[in-house]
């Protein structure tokens, strides 16, 4: 059963940088579309950042400017860069991917475990 696998989460100040990255556990898994998003305690979960699998990229408005989302296709890895971080950022953080595998033919959707981000003021 392929999983997403995510890391790069900690502990950080406000100000500072962090970069989270998402890849399939199994390389015949191709990413086709791929996203971040994030659940404060108590909150809905919501998007960070998106790209569909024509490349266009959308951010939510609260991080524009801030967050950049990126892939590596020789990795088969994708990343949320995070810069400028703010308290109110903190929150788990998950990777969604569609990952399509040549056999089964068609992407599916994915989720991977989650990693916390908290930012201290």
């Amino acid at each position: 059963q392929v999983q997403l696998v995510e890391s790069g989460g900690g502990v950080v100040q406000a100000g500072g940088s962090l970069r989270l990255s998402c890849t399939p556990s199994m390389s015949t898994f191709k990413i086709t579309a791929f996203g971040w998003y994030r659940q404060a305690p108590g909150e809905q979960r919501e998007l960070v950042a998106r790209v569909n699998s024509g490349g266009t990229t959308n951010y939510a408005d609260s991080v524009k400017g801030r967050f950049t989302i990126s892939r590596d296709n020789a990795k088969n890895t994708v990343y949320l860069q995070m810069d400028s971080l703010k308290p109110e950022d903190t929150a788990v953080y998950y990777c969604n991917a569609d990952l399509l595998n040549q056999i089964i033919g068609r992407p599916y959707a994915y989720w991977g475990q989650g990693t916390q981000v908290t930012v201290s003021s």
